[in-house]
Order: C-alpha cells, then structure tokens, then sequence
C-alpha cells in the first residue's frame, strides 16, 4: 500500500472550523501536520456565531463579520441582553487558521460514521490512531490522527433543525420591531397548532446589509421537519408584513447536539468529541478554546483526549445534558415564561450555563437560580429531568 512520506507529528481529518484551528495552532508550535479534506478549500456555507467574550484572545477581532452589542430576546415580555453577539465572517476566519504550514491533502478516509450509535460505517483499516487510508489506498502515518470529522444526524440524537431567509435589511426591518437582532423571539405569531413543539425567530444582521430571519427549533428528537419550519416562517413574516422575496438565499440547518466524547478508537475533536453544547448547540467557541490545551498534550506526547475532559468538563456536561433533558420535555405553552426567567437571570449567571466547560460552580448556581425563578409545574419538569439525568 503507497505512503504519503514518513510519519508526521499530527493528521488531522476534516477542516471545518474546529478541524482547522487544531490543525493551524499545532503547525503554529512547530508541529509537522497534515490535514485531510474531501473539499478542503470549499467555503463554509453554515452561519457560525458565538457570544463575543467565548473566544480565545489570539483569534483577533477582524473575523467578525457583525458584532451586535445587546441583542434581544422575547418570551412572554421583551429583554435586551447585555452581551455582545458576534457573527462570524467565515473567509475572515479560514484565512486567520492560515494553513500555509499545514500539508492539506484531497481525499476521503471513509464515510464518517452517522452517529455514535452506528460506528462501523468507516472501514476499520481507513481510520486508526496511527495511520488514515485514503480511498485511493495512500496511507498516511502520523504519531497521532484526530478525527474532527463531526456527528451526521440520527434519529437516536436530539438536534437543532432551522430554515431561514437572508434578505435586505429594509425588507426585514417589520419582523425587527425597531431593534438590530433577536437572538430568540418565541412570541408565536408563526402559525404553529397548539400543543406543537415550539420554534422561534432568530434574526441576525449579516453587516452586508442584509438580515439571517430563521426560523429555528432549539431541540427536539426529532427536530421539527424543515418544511415545518419553512412553513411558520413564512406565516411569521407575513404577519409582521415581511414579503420575502423571490430570489433570497436560503439556509437550511439540521444537526445533533449530542455526540460521544469519542467514536472508536481515533481520537476527536470539535463537535465529534462532544464539544456541542447540549442545551444551544454552539460547539464552534468551545473548540477554538480547547484547540491549544489540545496542542499542549500533543507537544507533551500525553492523550490529547485527556485535556477535553477532566472531572470538571464531565460534571458541567452532565448538568447540561439535564438541562437538554428539560428542554425535551418541556411543555410547549411554558416555553416562553421558562426563557423569560432564564434571561432575566444576571448575566453571570447565564454566561455560566451558557459557556464555558470546567466551571461546575457557576453552571450548578445558574441552573439552581433557574429553579427558584420558574413555576411550579417547570419545576417538576426540572426535577424529572434531573432524576432521568442521574439514571441514565
């Protein structure tokens, strides 16, 4: 069987965001690095955001694309967060995870697995922690392989499903009431049937001119259909006398928010390692923020599995993934009340729910302060996810 050369420090597969940032930030500690891609130079399509403050400082600040100060939300009653959003701007982004030190390779190691569940649909021989076999037979050896590779949906998962228009920012000014954004607006001026799964309206300025209206399910196992979604958006925009028009570009949004810290033997990174944030699905800070403990284990030679997962990280994931619980179980009609209480909550107290991944204090006391602000009956849902949580 050909090899690519004598074996390098690191392979890294797959070049999303998370992949390339491990990839560019061990190249940067003088790493010898190859990555793998099918289309490595392909732009990415998604629409990445996080919370302004998440990222790691060596980032800079030139790979926003829009930044919005105090973005709002609407449950029952409208509220501006004061914590700035940003956007991300993904050229901006892929040039700052510079790869001109990386040696990028074309090609496939097998078909990613579909879930955690079903991990035998990549070859056993194409993916080790030692060596990637490309479909043409090119094995590359390398002391260490990272699969960042992600998780594809699977009826078994909980995920996030959304479908959204991008159109000028004049045409969607009506479904902004007079603000920049919303970060959620569940008011339910979409049309859905009472008693269905919730979704809300996110609407983000592009800093092009243009607005992101998607209308999103936070969670669901399933997610709502995208048809559906399709449908109450349309019923939403209309009813804030939004015309979308004929030539917009859509976006269209399905993927887990839960995954296995890893699948197989080969170690992950990024969403694949299960650096999704269960209760929102973010996972793209969370991953430029792992990317350099990553990188110091593999400078130091140790399991660079074990820096994403000390005690702390396992103990906020589990109290997180209780909280995804919650969600899934939550009555659709207290919806809005349960994230009124939520944002009302001090910043702090969000931010240790909603970021991070070691901080068991902050993210125990804003999940404590959560059930002391809701009512009754969300209470008991709380309390049934916790016990599901703690058996599982």
């Amino acid at each position: 069987m050909p090899s690519a050369g004598g074996a390098v420090d690191l392979a890294v597969v797959g070049l999303g965001p998370a992949g390339r940032a491990l990839a560019h930030r061990a190249a940067a500690r003088g790493l010898d690095v190859v990555a793998i891609d099918p289309h490595p130079h392909r732009p990415w399509r998604a629409t990445y955001a996080a919370w302004v403050d998440e990222v790691p400082g060596w980032l800079g600040d030139d790979v926003w694309r829009a930044r919005i100060p105090r973005p709002r939300v609407h449950g029952v009653w409208e509220r501006a967060l004061d914590r700035t959003y940003g956007i991300f701007d993904n050229a901006a982004l892929r040039r700052r995870l510079d790869l001109s030190a990386v040696r990028v390779i074309s090609g496939s190691a097998g078909i990613p697995a579909p879930s955690a569940l079903t991990p035998t649909a990549v070859a056993p021989s194409s993916l080790t922690p030692t060596a990637v076999t490309l479909r043409d037979g090119t094995r590359i050896d390398a002391r260490r392989v990272i699969d960042a590779r992600g998780v594809r949906p699977d009826p078994a998962l909980a995920e996030q499903t959304a479908f959204g228009v991008v159109v000028p920012g004049d045409v969607a000014a009506p479904a902004l009431g007079g603000g920049d954004a919303w970060f959620m607006d569940w008011r339910r001026d979409n049309a859905a049937d009472n008693g269905a799964p919730p979704s809300f309206l996110y609407a983000m300025p592009l800093g092009d001119g243009t607005v992101l209206l998607e209308e999103t399910c936070l969670v669901g196992r399933p997610g709502l259909p995208l048809g559906e979604l399709r449908r109450r958006l349309i019923a939403r925009l209309s009813a804030r006398d939004v015309a979308i028009p004929a030539d917009v570009t859509i976006e269209r949004v399905r993927f887990p928010v839960q995954a296995p810290r890893r699948i197989g033997s080969v170690p992950s990174f990024g969403a694949r390692a299960g650096l999704m944030h269960p209760g929102t699905g973010y996972s793209v800070a969370a991953s430029l923020s792992a990317t350099d403990a990553v990188v110091d284990a593999l400078v130091c030679g140790v399991d660079p599995g074990r820096p994403l997962w000390p005690w702390s990280a396992r103990a906020v994931r589990r109290l997180r993934e209780t909280g995804l619980s919650a969600l899934l179980s939550l009555d659709p009609a207290a919806t809005a009340a349960f994230f009124d209480a939520f944002f009302a909550l001090p910043t702090a107290r969000q931010r240790g729910f909603l970021s991070g991944r070691t901080d068991v204090t902050a993210t125990a006391a804003a999940m404590w302060s959560l059930f002391r602000a809701v009512d009754p009956a969300t209470r008991r849902t709380l309390l049934c996810a916790g016990i599901r949580t703690g058996q599982s």
